[in-house]
């Protein structure tokens, strides 16, 4: 990776290695830098990545994706924190890189990363989406599988992935108009309560969600919600 002085976004690329790096427009500790790597841009990221740095990170990502024939590889070894905002771009500029038939990789992630995709149950999908087409694994018959079949598979993941992510998003609303919660702490208290009851979040922001029609909350997790809201509500916002 090139260690030259980051440019300003919308400057040509460094004329001596071809790659360039936009600095963060935002106080967040969040940086991002990209290389050539074959057909495909790398794009490096470090730091936080939360509602404050997903513009950024959308507008870098999208950009990128336009400027490359072969796609994105993100690293992403040394993001610290990374919450629902930011998944949604990375869903979303997964999406655009299928529509333009470019690859968009997940090239290494932090545990951070790691447990985000887990949790939400959308690890499946950028691990196919990372597969890169060669020879069959021994044991395996490709040339058995339907025309088209992990085309549809991979449809089906990001599809359940986007309604998962809006019943997430929508339960955070909801938290946060009912016990004045900020956007960071409505995203710990359902991860808390998620890691706390052994619920995955969408099993969770749904049963959330039908108590707007006058379901009542299962009582472990209204337990685990109040507990939860108490500890993160209190914290600095």
């Amino acid at each position: 990776m090139s260690h030259h002085t980051a440019l300003p976004h919308g400057d040509e690329p460094c004329p001596e290695c071809g790659t360039a790096a936009w600095p963060t427009q935002l106080p967040a500790p969040v940086t991002l830098s990209l290389d050539m790597s074959g057909d495909r841009l790398v794009v490096t990221v470090s730091g936080e990545l939360d509602l404050e740095s997903d513009q950024l990170l959308q507008q870098t990502l999208n950009d990128a994706l336009d400027r490359t024939s072969g796609g994105l590889e993100l690293d992403l070894a040394g993001v610290d924190f990374c919450d629902c905002a930011a998944l949604n771009v990375l869903l979303d500029v997964h999406d655009r890189a299928r529509a333009s038939a470019k690859r968009f990789v997940l090239r290494t992630t932090s545990p951070a990363v790691q447990r985000l995709l887990a949790l939400t149950g959308v690890l499946p999908l950028f691990a196919a989406g990372a597969a890169d087409s060669g020879p069959p694994a021994i044991g395996t018959t490709r040339e058995a599988d339907p025309p088209g079949a992990d085309i549809a598979a991979e449809n089906a993941q990001l599809h359940q992935a986007l309604e998962s992510h809006a019943a997430i998003d929508l339960a955070r609303g909801m938290l946060m108009a009912s016990f004045r919660l900020n956007a960071q702490q409505s995203w710990e208290v359902l991860v808390t309560v998620s890691q706390h009851s052994n619920t995955k979040l969408r099993l969770i922001a749904d049963a959330l969600l039908r108590t707007t029609d006058g379901s009542a909350l299962p009582a472990p997790l209204a337990d685990h919600l109040a507990t939860a809201v108490r500890v993160h509500g209190s914290s600095a916002g």
